[in-house]
């Protein structure tokens, strides 16, 4: 949840101007974000709590529900290790987690095998939102995707304006493994005008899910954009570009633990809180005017939507507040002083396409150029809705998108890649 390449720019260029130290910490963090090959996943055979079986053998010649089409490598390999084991079970196949998932409560089938990525989808259901604490893992294995995350990269970065998707994993697992994405943002660079836009998607946008047949989600049907992510990178950038029709060059995955340790790494970040949005939870608490939060604070509130009437479209005004706030930071003297504490904290916390050699041309380019980037910021907006979801194989919350402003953003994105500003569309139109 943060505009890499101004940031990114600004932290290596501290690199090259402050010694060889700073250097070797750069390259570094370099390597552990751009050396992105695979995604490690883990999936799970689940029993519920009262269940008597205790170890894995237990479960031989018992009924297991698996998903038909979703998460199909990773049933693979958990029945691989089955098989391995000696275990042999009688599975039955369901469709979608709904399905699943009623079968499971009913004793239909004795356990589930689940990837874990879905589980965050199965608490989103309301029938199932104590899953966590009514079941238990019996086993549990890991696997490896490939990355198919394939780069649309422009000829050069210094002279050409590309796209970038920003998206925000709600893993808890580490930032290898696909997850919701929660944030999704395009950002939109042109270095000859020197102009950022911010294009910002609520996560409960209803959209056309677009996938390869080996990704496992239902390809043209319908589902919030956050459900995306829990088939990769690569489902949430390609049902992206259909949905604004452009095309995306490059993308940042980032987590909540990215957020959390930047911001703690720059010593906090300021938001302003407009009259009437104060807000006091469990775990932050914003006052009207200017407030300093800490990492988890931040994150807190670039997540929250419940206390606002708004719900999502505050959340996400919200999270451009924090993006915002991480690029004053960084543009402050304040980051020569921590600088090794925020090479520390990106490293390993998010994953981009950008390829090492690109992100050091951007640097030259800062460097050499020195200028003064304009940000410009958009949301798109919609109503409403419970409406059915093709993950999850059950109406849930969505927000129907509003043509008007989809159709905004892409030309204010085409604005922007054609060396104009944003602020030349009229949003009213």
């Amino acid at each position: 949840m943060n505009i890499i390449l101004v940031i990114l720019s600004l932290a290596i260029s501290l690199s090259l101007a402050f010694g060889s130290y700073y250097l070797l910490k750069t390259n570094s963090m370099l390597s552990n974000i751009t050396n992105i090959s695979e995604s490690d996943n883990k999936v799970s055979v689940i029993v519920k709590q009262s269940s008597s079986m205790k170890e894995l053998k237990d479960i031989k010649g018992k009924k297991v529900g698996t998903l038909r089409h979703m998460g199909t490598s990773g049933t693979a390999a958990c029945l691989e290790a089955l098989q391995n084991n000696d275990i042999s079970i009688e599975r039955v196949n369901y469709d979608n987690i709904s399905n699943l998932m009623k079968a499971f409560y009913s004793s239909e089938t004795e356990a589930i095998i689940l990837n874990e990525a879905y589980r965050s989808n199965v608490l989103d259901m309301d029938a199932y939102k104590n899953f966590n604490s009514n079941t238990r893992i019996l086993y549990q294995t890991g696997y490896e995707l490939k990355d198919k995350n394939k780069v649309n990269a422009v000829d050069d970065v210094t002279q050409h304006s590309f796209n970038v998707l920003i998206t925000g994993s709600d893993s808890r697992n580490g930032i290898q493994e696909n997850a919701r994405s929660d944030v999704n943002m395009i950002v939109t660079v042109n270095p000859i005008s020197n102009t950022v836009l911010l294009t910002s998607i609520p996560r409960d946008y209803y959209v056309n899910m677009v996938c390869d047949a080996e990704d496992g989600c239902a390809n043209g049907e319908l589902d919030k954009i956050t459900h995306t992510g829990v088939f990769g990178v690569n489902v949430t950038k390609k049902t992206i570009e259909e949905l604004f029709g452009i095309e995306i060059n490059y993308t940042v995955k980032v987590s909540f633990e990215t957020v959390t340790r930047i911001v703690d790494a720059l010593g906090g970040v300021d938001v302003y809180v407009e009259p009437g949005y104060a807000v006091s939870t469990k775990t932050f608490t914003v006052t009207e005017g200017k407030n300093h939060l800490n990492g988890e604070q931040a994150l807190a509130y670039a997540r929250e939507r419940f206390s606002y009437e708004e719900g999502d479209r505050q959340r996400t005004k919200n999270q451009q507040q924090v993006v915002m706030g991480i690029i004053d930071k960084m543009s402050s003297p304040h980051v020569i002083a921590n600088y090794a504490n925020l090479m520390d904290a990106l490293g390993g916390t998010f994953q981009t396409n950008m390829s090492a050699e690109e992100i050091q041309s951007i640097v030259q380019f800062q460097m050499d150029k020195m200028p003064s980037w304009k940000i410009e910021q958009y949301m798109v907006d919609g109503s409403g809705a419970r409406l059915m979801c093709a993950s999850l194989g059950q109406e849930a919350y969505v927000m129907v998108p509003d043509q008007q402003t989809v159709k905004v953003a892409k030309e204010k994105i085409s604005a922007v890649m054609d060396g104009e500003s944003s602020d030349s569309v009229d949003a009213e139109e």
